[in-house]
């Protein structure tokens, strides 16, 4: 369900390559709220100099909400009532897990199906807009589904109480948990160590490109449709924050992506498997319970198989630590080019879609068998190269037999190659999380301080304007 990474990089991406020329069905794509305490909240801002270059001077989202309120909650899913969703078995509340969520009202079973959301309260690249002219340009350039959506949610938006989808969009929260708003400085202090640093550089970099593109080919040659108060990066920024951490991919309608008002209210869960999907029995969305819920209990749904960072990325939270069964780390591994055998063994290696440097997914419970092939590779020795390329192609996963692959005599030599890599990457984390606790609670401590100051000079002139206020009550009754 919570695919949004990935359809991204496979729908958007692409297109930016030949020029980003723009599509218009959209499709439906399901994301959902987070559920965990984020890591940081950080300031707006981007890197790359493309990104400075378009947000020399950002300003605050007009519309939206402070991510923990309810009223705009409750007005959405009053609204959401009116405008024809059945009635639920689930209620919109403040939660433990996440500030919002979805509250069972009712006994909910194992295997029921329950949400149902009718396609008329979806937005999908096939919502109608508000000003149509805009729609039919977007339309002519042949815009994909993600910036077409990103598009609709800002004009709607811009309109406020004027667009039918006022109250949802008032419910989102103004400023999304995304790593898209984090500073190129924030990266490199908080998340040095992690793999995820490089993927939130590239997503930060392709939405930039994405309203580049779209700013230069199509919003600049429509200025009467398209003013750049309205559509820029800043609230691109934030149209894919929405879209980031929101939008529905739905296998049912052939994995066409949408958002889905209501549905994205329900919070993530590590141990739950279901997600949400189109019913065409009931043509509506619909998901269906993998365990029973108790009136009063919150309810939750799956965003997917992913780990602590990938959740992070799109999410902006982190499951508490030892909850996610699915979490995983990259190990980087690297041949060395002392070894005699570097060009023999890289070209194996590129034979089979790998390079020099490779990352491979660590978890709990053990890690792949392509990393111990690539460890095999890495310290095999000359009198072994006509192995080189059965090791390549295990490490690669693309061997004929898809079998673990054993070298007893270089066991020892892999086991500690990859204890190597893997003492490298701790001292790296221990060092950089070190630097941001310290910052953290240099720059907490300073606050607090102010904190302190503050209410004491509050109070002190609210003393103060209680002693004059008693005095002149004196001075009054004196006169009278």
């Amino acid at each position: 369900m919570a695919e949004a990474s990935r359809i991204f990089q496979t729908t958007l991406m692409p297109s930016l390559s030949q020029s980003l020329s723009l599509r218009k069905p959209c499709s439906m794509t399901i994301t959902q709220r987070k559920t965990s305490p984020v890591i940081i909240r950080c300031t707006i801002s981007t890197s790359s100099s493309d990104t400075a270059k378009a947000t020399a001077a950002p300003q605050p989202i007009p519309w939206g909400c402070e991510i923990d309120s309810l009223e705009n909650a409750s007005a959405l899913q009053k609204w959401l009532t009116d405008s024809g969703l059945p009635p639920q078995k689930m209620d919109l509340r403040k939660v433990d897990v996440g500030e919002r969520g979805l509250v069972a009202n009712n006994n909910i079973r194992k295997g029921e199906k329950i949400l149902f959301v009718p396609p008329s309260l979806v937005i999908s690249a096939n919502s109608e807009w508000s000003f149509p002219e805009a729609g039919e340009v977007l339309k002519r350039y042949d815009v994909p589904d993600w910036p077409l959506i990103a598009t609709y949610l800002i004009s709607e938006a811009s309109l406020m109480k004027s667009s039918r989808w006022s109250n949802y969009i008032s419910a989102l929260p103004r400023q999304p948990y995304s790593l898209l708003y984090w500073t190129r400085a924030e990266l490199d202090r908080y998340l040095e160590a992690s793999q995820i640093r490089e993927r939130a550089i590239e997503r930060i970099n392709n939405v930039t490109g994405t309203y580049n593109d779209l700013r230069d080919r199509i919003f600049s040659k429509h200025p009467n449709l398209f003013p750049e108060e309205v559509f820029n990066m800043e609230t691109f920024r934030w149209s894919f924050g929405i879209l980031f951490s929101r939008l529905v991919r739905l296998p049912s309608l052939d994995g066409r992506v949408a958002l889905v008002p209501w549905a994205d209210m329900l919070n993530h869960s590590c141990d739950v498997e279901t997600f949400l999907d189109y019913d065409k029995s009931t043509k509506g969305v619909v998901f269906t319970t993998d365990r029973p819920y108790q009136p009063g209990e919150q309810v939750f749904i799956s965003y997917g198989r992913k780990s602590n960072g990938e959740l992070l990325l799109s999410y902006g939270f982190v499951p508490r630590q030892g909850t996610n069964p699915r979490d995983s780390v990259e190990l980087p591994l690297s041949l060395k080019k002392s070894d005699k055998c570097y060009q023999e063994k890289l070209e194996a290696l590129k034979k089979n879609g790998l390079s020099a440097s490779q990352c491979f997914p660590l978890q709990v419970t053990g890690w792949p068998l392509e990393l111990m092939a690539y460890a095999y590779l890495a310290v095999s020795p000359p009198s072994m190269s006509g192995k080189f390329e059965e090791m390549a192609a295990a490490a690669s996963n693309k061997s004929s037999s898809n079998k673990e692959i054993r070298y007893p005599e270089l066991e020892e030599q892999a086991f500690q190659f990859i204890l190597d890599n893997c003492e490298s990457s701790i001292s790296k984390y221990t060092k950089f999380l070190q630097l941001a606790v310290d910052l953290c609670n240099s720059e907490q401590r300073i606050l607090f301080r102010a904190q302190y100051i503050l209410r004491r000079k509050l109070r002190d002139m609210k003393k103060g304007e209680l002693k004059a206020l008693n005095l002149f009550d004196s001075v009054t009754k004196f006169f009278k």
